[in-house]
């Protein structure tokens, strides 16, 4: 039998582990791997058994951030935007090992916010990605985009007689992504969030094949819950949540924990009585300091106050319900939307019968979504708006990640939740 070259093991051992983590394995530096790696200069023959142990033990001898290795199941972040799902499962111990994400501005906050380095890496649309580079995971996240489902080529082979699967009925849509990547992985569980209109969608037609393909198709156990963020944050933002486990398990959508009453916006807004915090990554950004007001641009000018108000009046006088959002103190928001940035009418912060209302400031934003004040925001306020709009609510993916996880270790320990022992799936 002919033994597989040092470089060969080497890129093995890159589908499952970081570069650090196996510089600290072979005892190297991470520069000389990332240079072995490259070609740059050959793998030596001597540290075959090194590699080769790598992979038959699994052990991980360092986190990303050159920590000991105390990582407790390792995901990937598909479709990442800014990382909110990430966030929340790392919160529980997770490494991110790979993510995706196309757009640019989205990339950059990311990285500001995710250094990866040499942890892993970022690359940009998945749907030229192939599937068996994708490194090995416990755990599959992604909010995926909602596209359309071809349903008339599924009905037409029904009619045939002919088999298909989840390469024809969803061939051509994002989530056709996601499926390739779980039925060549076989990740221990997934976590796909999306509006909740994709269960009504094309007259729940959609829906019904993004089911069939998870569990018949691919053979997962899946649950779904519509959860409204407001539970969290000041805002009312329902989204579907839909987790798969690759084997039985005793999950329930009872565990998660939603308090019953949430906060209001005023929690979240900069405070003007000198208790706003001073964020060296914000500077006078958003707030004035000295001034302790919010930055005056926020404020919505002459013209497009009058603007929204005649819309408004227009649509009220002909029985519609279309209208800005007017939002205070003791309020639950309207959602927040990605065009947020055009004239900020869904929520519309009063400000006293003297002033006119005020949009909310990206970092507003960031709390009405559950993102700490770490979390930086390098890009303009337009993509800051765009990118908070099209995010979760972060403090969601995290309680849903805690009830997730104690069935995500049974399975990987072979066992179900219970502590019976468990048959592994076959394409595990």
């Amino acid at each position: 039998m002919t033994l597989a070259a040092p470089l060969d093991l080497l890129r093995q051992a890159r589908a499952r582990f970081t570069q650090r983590e196996i510089a600290a394995h072979v005892g190297k530096d991470i520069k000389t791997v990332r240079r072995w790696e490259k070609g740059e200069t050959p793998c030596p023959a001597m540290l075959e058994p090194a590699l080769r142990d790598l992979l038959h033990t699994g052990a991980r001898t360092s986190g990303p951030n050159g920590t000991a290795g105390d990582a407790r199941f390792r995901f990937i972040d598909l479709f990442a935007g800014i990382g909110g799902i990430r966030m929340g499962f790392e919160a529980h111990g997770g490494e991110c090992v790979f993510t995706s994400e196309w757009n640019d501005f989205s990339t950059r906050t990311y990285r500001e916010n995710y250094p990866a380095g040499d942890a892993h890496a970022l690359i940009g649309d998945i749907v030229s990605f192939p599937a068996e580079d994708v490194p090995s995971h416990d755990v599959l996240l992604g909010g995926f985009p909602c596209q359309p489902f071809s349903i008339a080529g599924v009905s037409k082979k029904n009619a045939l007689g002919r088999p298909h699967g989840f390469e024809c009925t969803t061939q051509g849509t994002l989530f056709f992504d996601v499926a390739r990547i779980i039925a060549a992985k076989r990740p221990a569980a997934f976590l796909l969030e999306n509006v909740k209109n994709l269960l009504s969608h094309d007259k729940g037609r959609t829906f019904d094949v993004i089911l069939q393909t998870l569990r018949d198709e691919l053979g997962y156990e899946v649950h779904y819950r519509v959860v409204d963020g407001r539970h969290f944050t000041p805002q009312h933002r329902e989204r579907i949540i839909i987790v798969g486990f690759r084997g039985k398990t005793g999950f329930c959508w009872d565990d998660l924990k939603l308090p019953t009453t949430g906060p209001r916006l005023g929690s979240i807004l900069h405070r003007t009585d000198g208790g706003e915090p001073v964020l060296p990554w914000d500077h006078d950004r958003f707030f004035d300091h000295a001034g302790q007001r919010v930055q005056p641009k926020y404020t919505l000018t002459p013209n497009l106050w009058t603007y929204l108000q005649n819309y408004a009046d227009k649509h009220r006088a002909a029985g519609n319900g279309f209208g800005f959002g007017m939002a205070y103190p003791d309020s639950v928001t309207r959602t927040l939307s990605a065009r947020y940035h055009k004239d900020g009418s869904e929520i519309l912060v009063y400000q006293g019968e003297a002033l006119r209302p005020r949009r909310l400031t990206p970092r507003e934003c960031a709390r009405l979504m559950g993102f700490p004040d770490t979390f930086r925001i390098p890009v303009s306020d337009t993509q800051a708006y765009r990118q908070f709009g099209n995010s979760v609510v972060m403090p969601v993916m995290h309680e849903v990640a805690r009830i997730m996880l104690p069935h995500v270790q049974a399975l990987l320990a072979g066992t179900t939740h219970d502590g019976s022992r468990q048959a592994l799936s076959l394409h595990a």
